[in-house]
């Protein structure tokens, strides 16, 4: 097994589970309001399905050596969403799963060599576009808020996405200066984060409430006391606004695929 391999039977599990979900909305389900602002439950189906021809583009830019851009340009990506958010469930979940297995066929077929082929803009290899879909099916299915949250996320995926927004983390913008994780494997806390509060809570919580889906529910202030201690903070212990998520490819990435990431 390598990576590749361990990406593809990763991402057709949660395909899988998304397609699950997918497939219980009604037209009404996909015409109601999603949690992300200006967006109905049929935007956010048509953006995971044009997203997958965006990342085959990319792949097919890795497989050719020819630069294929991810999308024509931002106004030609939102056109396509507008367009495709208002269709009935009927066509909307066709297009989902046949999108899907577009990209799963183009990640099964590509040549050892081109995944280490640098693509997208900014440049990453491109063994990276399968992080990038994987964290747009697990983020996005929270976004379809049809009984999937971030509580459901697997522990291979927070362990990922956790280390890299440690590694963008944007220090001259946080509103932290620390995060105490309650759960998981180490790194049990992150420290040198910035100026502000130290924060704490469960893996998944800290990371819904870092990338915007979560108005920092399970997440609380904490205040140091002593080496290794902590006590709440005076008041509600809420936290502040998250800081920005950069939500882009960590510098430094090994172009040959590693055999475990992170």
């Amino acid at each position: 097994m390598t990576l590749i391999d361990d990406f593809a039977a990763e991402l057709a599990t949660a395909t899988g589970r998304l397609l699950d979900t997918a497939a219980r909305l009604t037209d009404a389900d996909l015409a109601a309001a999603s949690p992300l602002p200006g967006w109905t439950r049929g935007h956010v189906v048509t953006h995971l399905s044009r997203n997958a021809d965006s990342l085959v583009r990319l792949l097919t830019w890795a497989r050719t050596g020819v630069r294929t851009p991810q999308y024509p340009s931002v106004a030609a990506r939102n056109a396509d969403i507008e367009a495709g958010a208002v269709r009935q469930a009927e066509r909307q979940l066709p297009d989902l799963r046949d999108s899907a297995a577009r990209l799963a066929g183009e990640i099964a077929a590509l040549p050892a060599e081109a995944w280490s082929r640098p693509v997208a803009e900014p440049s990453h290899p491109a063994w990276y576009v399968v992080v990038r879909r994987l964290r747009e099916v697990y983020v996005h299915h929270v976004d379809l808020d049809f009984g999937y949250g971030p509580a459901d996320w697997p522990e291979v995926f927070l362990t990922r996405e956790l280390h890299d927004i440690r590694a963008v983390w944007p220090v001259a913008e946080s509103t932290i200066s620390g995060v105490r994780f309650l759960d998981g494997a180490a790194p049990a806390a992150w420290t040198g984060l910035g100026e502000g509060p130290v924060v704490q809570g469960r893996r998944h919580a800290i990371l819904a409430w870092l990338i915007g889906r979560s108005g920092g529910e399970g997440v609380t202030v904490v205040a140091e006391q002593g080496p290794g201690e902590t006590v709440p903070a005076e008041g509600p212990g809420e936290p502040p606004a998250a800081p920005p998520w950069p939500n882009t490819s960590p510098a430094g990435l090994p172009a040959v695929p590693p055999r475990h990431y992170p």
